[in-house]
């Protein structure tokens, strides 16, 4: 399952969504959920407690001024990853 969050993660149910997850899933955050990817945030050691693969579309982050500060654990990907993701994945949630 590709499980696909653009909320904030402050403004949606992530227990819910992560509760859901197995270790054959992905997580791409995109539009303010990159905010996720904030170092040492209590978001991503939330995240980082599954065995999820994470994924966060690199333009997002720079768009919001948040490379410099962006966790390493999380994999940065361009639009490209994003389609592969997508065909990899034949079910998929957006969140």
């Amino acid at each position: 399952m590709l499980y696909i969050l653009y909320s904030s993660p402050s403004y949606c149910d992530i227990d819910s969504l992560l509760s859901t997850t197995n270790k054959n899933d992905d997580l791409i955050l995109l539009g303010n959920s990159v905010i996720i990817g904030l170092i040492n945030s209590k978001f991503l050691l939330k995240f980082l407690k599954y065995p999820i693969s994470i994924y966060a579309l690199e333009d997002d982050i720079i768009a919001r001024g948040l490379n410099q500060y962006f966790s390493d654990k999380i994999i940065v990907i361009q639009y490209n990853e994003f389609v592969l993701l997508t065909e990899k994945h034949i079910h998929q949630i957006s969140w």
